[in-house]
């Protein structure tokens, strides 16, 4: 294959965004084919948009069923990434989909294993991967220049959003339309980063969520958890989209320094021994480690969304390795999943976490939720 046929699924801000740069020919080896979305008026752009050469689609089926395209790039409401990917699937088709990867990490885990039967290219849309600085922070660790991870910290609490915002859409912020917040809307990115930088997934976690705190709505707006890694690590996690002027600073403490990544720049404190060694031979009864700071170059920019959508169709062409597979969207989705289920039953979580009874305490919110705007909007 050496043009993949591209048809994107749902013609929101990300998918009129996706649509564009594809219709420009921004993503080589790929062409917008159609586009798919059940309102008349969003059809009615991309009509104008973009004339006769992509074809419309309201309904997904039709679509799915029609030949025209080699995969879809899903950029629909949260609960539908499951379903639709499943379906595509099923179809032959390659998959792109949107974070988060879902709404709960059981229909996440029949979509992965959807993916798996199918042998075809599945990723999702995890842009920040692509950004230098975490890219750097990755490869810094992976090389164990960091040492051992001894600690996490990641304050992100620079998603303000008024209540304006919130009353912009009867089915934002709500269990029924969004499935959760803070953790599902705002910071899956960072949930991401968090775990794929670090190479490490909680044993358990302690989460403290507040529903509408801060705003007049359904879901968590404020969190704090705490996680134990079974090196022994702690870490610490903190998002709201309640407080003005916010903070995003990420922390990394291994046995050979510390590594800090905000306002766009990444400082690593390296140790001239590793602590371990130095605890070892020290014998005076004050002192430390002697301490390098390195503000550590890194290039501007990072090819973003476009970027993921050109290494999906350069998995499809060429067979090369993805930067953001899939299946790895479940990682984050359970750390969300997680901090809620500690939060709903005031206790520790262990993983892997028990994802009926989330599933069941989640349909429960559902059934009181605010919102008349239920999942799985798209047939």
């Amino acid at each position: 294959m050496s043009k993949v046929r591209v048809g994107v699924i749902g013609l929101g801000n990300m998918g009129t965004q996706h649509s564009k740069y594809l219709f420009e020919n921004e993503v080589a080896g790929a062409e917008l084919s159609a586009v798919c979305d059940g309102r008349p008026e969003r059809l009615k752009w991309a009509r104008e948009q973009f004339g006769e050469k992509v074809a419309l689609f309201d309904n997904v089926e039709a679509l799915l069923s029609s030949g025209v395209i080699d995969g879809v790039l899903v950029a629909t409401p949260h609960y539908d990434h499951p379903d639709l990917a499943i379906r595509a699937f099923t179809h032959g088709l390659h998959v792109l989909i949107e974070k988060p990867a879902g709404v709960y990490t059981k229909q996440v885990r029949e979509m992965n294993e959807a993916a798996a039967k199918s042998g075809k290219v599945f990723s999702i849309m995890y842009n920040q991967r692509t950004n230098p600085l975490y890219a750097k922070l990755k490869e810094l660790i992976d090389s164990g220049e960091l040492g051992e991870v001894k600690r996490t910290n990641w304050i992100i609490t620079n998603w303000y959003r008024p209540q304006s915002y919130y009353d912009s859409g009867g089915w934002r912020a709500t269990w029924a339309g969004e499935g959760g917040g803070v953790l599902i809307n705002q910071v899956p990115h960072q949930l991401d980063l968090w775990q794929w930088t670090s190479g490490l997934m909680p044993k358990r976690i302690r989460a403290f969520c507040y529903f509408g705190k801060h705003r007049d709505i359904e879901v968590e707006d404020d969190v704090t958890a705490f996680v134990e890694y079974e090196n022994g690590a702690t870490g610490v996690f903190v998002a709201t989209t309640g407080e003005a002027p916010g903070t995003n600073r990420f922390e990394v403490a291994g046995d050979r320094g510390k590594i800090v990544i905000e306002n766009d720049q990444l400082s690593f404190w390296r140790l001239r021994v590793p602590e371990s060694e130095f605890n070892r031979s020290f014998t005076g009864s004050f002192g430390s480690p002697e301490c390098w700071k390195v503000d550590v170059p890194i290039p501007s920019g990072g090819v973003q969304h476009k970027g993921i959508t050109q290494d999906w169709v350069n998995a499809i062409v060429k067979g090369t390795p993805l930067l953001a597979p899939g299946e790895e969207g479940i990682h984050g989705l359970t750390l969300s999943n997680a901090m809620l289920l500690s939060t709903w039953t005031d206790s520790w979580v262990e993983l892997p976490m028990d994802e009926d009874l989330f599933v069941e305490l989640l349909q429960e919110r559902i059934r009181s939720s605010k919102t008349t705007k239920q999942a799985g909007t798209y047939k």
